[in-house]
């Protein structure tokens, strides 16, 4: 009779029937899948190279800079909507060409700290990847338990002799754990690639940070 049970599982698998048979677990796994493709576009277009910077804005800054116009500077740093445009065009203003060496340190000093802060407000979104990889699986394997608790007391009522009313709660039970697992594992890879991808950026970012400060001075520091 269990296998007869099985029979009609397979036959009737479609992915409505499966989600309907995984119980109540599927409904928090399901936010979490809605959650993950939410937030992997929100990191897919945060983490674009062109919103961090380029070459160009650096050469287009540095020009004006090394002949002393920083009012040039900042009206083209307020042009564009980089993250390193706007970490120096916050930190422009801490230099002053008459204390070159003071005000070079707070320049940098304000530069690495902007920068951070950018980097910081993407990893939190990143890190929410990480936090969905490791609640799937959770929420699946409680549905798991919960199938099981339910198999053990339907046999309970209804004796071992029927062992194909166990067969429900044993579906329920696997169809959540593989459900957990599919939204966790790509959640995992997910997490890895964003933020191997963000440390990547950030310190192409704080290089070119760098050949900025490098046009207000002839040796200043490097920015940590």
């Amino acid at each position: 009779m269990i296998s007869a049970s099985f029979i009609l599982l397979a036959t009737d698998s479609s992915l409505w029937s499966m989600i309907q048979q995984g119980g109540w677990a599927m409904i928090p796994l399901a936010l979490c899948s809605l959650a993950l493709l939410y937030i992997a576009i929100h990191c897919l277009r945060e983490t674009r190279g062109s919103s961090f910077g380029t070459d160009e804005l650096v050469r287009q800054v540095g020009e004006p800079l090394r002949e002393g116009n920083l009012d040039r500077s900042a009206q083209l740093l307020g042009s564009s909507p980089t993250i390193l445009a706007r970490s120096l065009a916050d930190a422009l203003p801490k230099y002053d060409p008459k204390q070159t060496e003071d005000s070079l340190e707070a320049f940098e000093t304000e530069v690495a700290a902007k920068l951070e802060l950018e980097e910081t407000a993407i990893a939190q979104w990143i890190h929410y990847l990480s936090v969905i990889a490791n609640v799937a699986p959770m929420i699946g394997l409680l549905g798991t338990v919960s199938g099981m608790i339910g198999g053990f007391q339907t046999m309970a009522s209804g004796g071992m002799g029927r062992p194909e009313l166990f067969a429900g709660d044993i579906g329920e039970a696997l169809i959540t754990t593989a459900t957990g697992l599919c939204i966790g594992i790509p959640a995992m890879i997910a997490h890895s690639y964003f933020n191997n991808r963000l440390n990547t950026l950030m310190v192409e970012t704080t290089r070119r940070a760098n050949q900025v400060a490098d046009c207000l001075s002839p040796k200043p520091a490097s920015i940590e």
